[in-house]
């Protein structure tokens, strides 16, 4: 938290309070060193106020003050890590200081050149071999190979600044064509690590180098690295000049702004997956559960192993689900989330990342590829060694499931029985045909295919890293909080077209993240003043954030553009919601104009005339619905309403009961009794308040509170004041 503060106040450009509490940081250090670098930078404040008050003039004054600036996020940056370091027991730390002791080790503590690094007899032993390209997995060569992996890994993961020896590895690691573009893809996870914990502009450099190599797999994780930590330093952007040019200098690439529209579009999809996870879990799985028995007579499911040789279609999936149109209409839609790159599978997996194999972190990051030792071990089985070249290849060629889900997948499948396995084989067979199938004219046609299938998958991995990781409580979840990232200095610099904005805006819109896509509406109004369509959608972001008078404003700056009967009615549904009844009627009068046969703009007029009590009115225009659409039960409720509201009880019974045959709510019942006392039928309408709140809809506060503020239209039906407390303390006592 004091550390969030000093990077908050510095980037403010409130230096006092960033050393004051930076001050209150160091009193949790033993190194005096750290001290002494305070004191430093106190004493060249001091000096600069102090010249800056007297009136010297110091043209260097600019450049000084950033780079005290600088001095002071850095300083701070040091200074929690010396405190995790020290106090934490996190994993972290405990792997970083047997790294130092193994460097030690070495004879060279300190590491100045890519000489000096522990690992480097190993790494030129690997360089040296000429044609040794993919060995045994079980060989001396593949395990000290793995070794070095996780110890470049863990190097450019825990190394807190990088120097000349960093600079010459990662030249040997990009250039020497020894390493597999899957290590390079997790050396690259590795500096994106390293950058979340401390900030250094060479880190980011080194991706954007990275991503301009342009080596598929690696170049997708480069960019995505580059634009989480754009996002989490974003207050620390503007403050070094090289970081800008960086940026400046990527945006002249032909297709680096739409790869970093689609990476932010696929970064705010990210904050659908729990909601996501939550509906599978809460709502369609259980609703799934109850119809399986019908399923499984429909598909007969227990014969399908010993005796189903038809290799025809799927069965009509429609069919299948009949009688269950909801769930058939969800999952039709979740798959087009799917499609769309939403994370619909995070739920299902969750509970598959206890393997051994997930305590190494550089798992979480690793490519799913065919020659995996996870997949070798596969070959041991007896029923899925048969089938492990074309399952491994179905599973790397699959776009849906993300690289830490598949190998969760194959980690699992040598658990399963044994007639599991064999179904798995051959869906993961036919999976293969299908994909052999696959049209290679998609990808020519949309040459940012690939790179959205990589992107996605490798988000999806990160975002498992920081939720279910065993050591998610080490690492600032990059997920959490509103993901604006479309307000960061980022965007600004390398995004924000008119185009990217207006797609961002309108994806908010489509997912009901209003207040997102308002705050990009109203800075688009600003270039586009005369777009009508712009004024409806800003206008509708307000109305769904409850904002009405705001609505109303936008709503009524659209009509003057472009006037249509939506917006009229838009118009006249805030003024109803204001409690302008009588201004949303002349609107809505005006709408009914417009769209005569509207039975929507029908219905609302009729509500308006309800509003202000015009029952006789209100009544004419519920008829035209009752008439136009006489199987709609509801609208027998506000017409028995108005009725009874009337004194006109016959007919309100009459409706009341035309009601009955569909479900009365706990309203219903209310009023039901309501009529049923003002025609002196007490018992009875004690019974229906009774159920009403039997119901369960209400419960006896709410009644009592309905029933007291109805209390005046019951006398002025002709009940007796005096008999009111009477009878609800009577429905009082007989429901105790």
């Amino acid at each position: 938290m004091q550390h969030k503060q000093v990077c908050n106040y510095a980037s403010q450009k409130r230096i006092k309070q960033s050393l004051d509490t930076l001050a209150g940081m160091l009193e949790n250090v033993t190194s005096g060193y750290l001290r002494d670098e305070y004191d430093n930078l106190v004493m060249t404040y001091r000096n600069m106020l102090a010249y800056t008050i007297e009136g010297i003039r110091d043209p260097e004054r600019n450049k000084i003050y950033q780079k005290l600036i600088q001095s002071i996020l850095k300083l701070s940056d040091r200074v929690r890590q010396d405190i995790l370091s020290h106090n934490s027991g996190w994993n972290t730390y405990w792997l970083k200081q047997q790294t130092e002791k193994e460097q030690q080790l070495t004879g060279k503590t300190i590491v100045e050149t890519v000489d000096d690094l522990m690992f480097k007899s190993e790494l030129d032993e690997w360089l040296r071999l000429s044609s040794e390209t993919n060995p045994d997995p079980e060989s001396a060569i593949a395990i000290k190979h793995k070794k070095l992996i996780s110890n470049i890994f863990n190097h450019l993961w825990l190394t807190d600044y990088y120097g000349e020896a960093e600079e010459s590895l990662i030249n040997i690691l990009l250039n020497s064509g020894k390493f597999r573009w899957y290590e390079s893809s997790v050396f690259t996870t590795a500096i994106t690590l390293s950058s979340f914990r401390t900030w250094q502009t060479e880190k980011l450099l080194i991706l954007a180098r990275i991503y301009r190599s342009g080596q598929e797999q690696v170049m997708e994780r480069a960019l995505s690295g580059l634009l989480l930590n754009f996002h989490y330093h974003n207050d620390r952007i503007m403050l070094y000049p090289e970081v800008t040019e960086a940026i400046n200098s990527l945006t002249k690439l032909p297709a680096f702004r739409e790869h970093c529209r689609l990476i932010v579009l696929q970064i705010i999809r990210s904050r659908e997956t729990e909601k996501l996870s939550r509906r599978l879990h809460d709502e369609i799985l259980p609703q799934v559960a109850k119809l399986r028995p019908g399923i499984e007579e429909k598909l007969d499911l227990n014969n399908i192993l010993p005796t189903d040789k038809n290799e025809g279609k799927n069965p009509d999936w429609s069919a299948m689900f009949s009688g269950a149109d909801e769930i058939y209409r969800t999952m039709e839609e979740l798959t087009n989330l799917q499609m769309e790159g939403a994370d619909v599978y995070m739920s299902a997996f969750a509970n598959l990342k206890n393997f051994d194999f997930f305590r190494d972190i550089q798992n979480w990051f690793m490519p799913f590829h065919p020659d995996h030792e996870v997949v070798e071990e596969i070959f041991q089985d007896d029923i899925l060694g048969q089938g492990t070249n074309e399952l491994a290849e179905a599973m790397y060629k699959t776009p849906f499931i993300c690289n830490s889900d598949k190998f969760s997948l194959i980690l699992n499948l040598k658990y399963l029985p044994a007639t599991q396995k064999s179904m798995m084989l051959k869906v993961f067979r036919m999976e293969l045909e299908g994909f052999q199938q696959l049209n290679e004219d998609e990808f020519l046609t949309d040459p940012n295919k690939r790179f959205r299938i990589n992107i996605t998958q490798y988000l999806q991995d990160i975002y498992r890293f920081f939720k279910l990781s065993p050591y998610k409580k080490e690492f600032e979840d990059i997920f959490t909080g509103k993901l604006d990232i479309y307000n960061s200095h980022f965007f600004r610099l390398s995004c924000d077209t008119g185009e990217a904005e207006a797609g961002l805006a309108d994806y908010f819109f489509s997912k009901d993240f209003y207040e997102d896509a308002l705050v990009l509406y109203l800075r688009m109004l600003e270039n586009r003043p005369d777009d009508a369509q712009l004024y409806e959608k800003t206008a509708y972001c307000h109305q769904e954030n409850g904002n009405y008078r705001e609505a109303l404003r936008y709503y009524k700056k659209a009509e003057l553009i472009d006037r249509k009967a939506w917006t009229v009615k838009k118009i006249g549904l805030c003024y109803r919601r204001l409690g302008r009844n009588e201004e949303a009627l002349e609107y809505y009068i005006q709408a009914g104009d417009m769209e005569p046969d509207n039975l929507h703009t029908t219905m609302m007029t009729g509500h308006c005339y309800l509003d202000l009590r015009q029952y006789e009115n209100a009544l004419k225009y519920y008829f035209r619905i009752e008439y136009k659409d006489p199987g709609n039960l509801k609208i027998l409720r506000p017409i028995a309403y108005c009725y009874l509201a009337l004194g006109r009880f016959e007919e309100s019974e009459k409706y009341y009961e035309l009601l009955s045959a569909g479900k009365l709510n706990a309203h219903d019942l209310i009023n039901m009794g309501h009529l049923a006392l003002a025609r002196g039928r007490k018992k009875e309408a004690v019974e229906l308040y009774r159920k009403s709140i039997l119901s369960g809809e209400i419960n006896k506060k709410n009644f009592i509170s309905i029933f007291t503020e109805d209390q005046d239209q019951l006398i002025s039906l002709g009940v007796s004041a005096d008999d009111l407390p009477i009878l609800l303390d009577y429905l009082l006592f007989i429901l105790e």
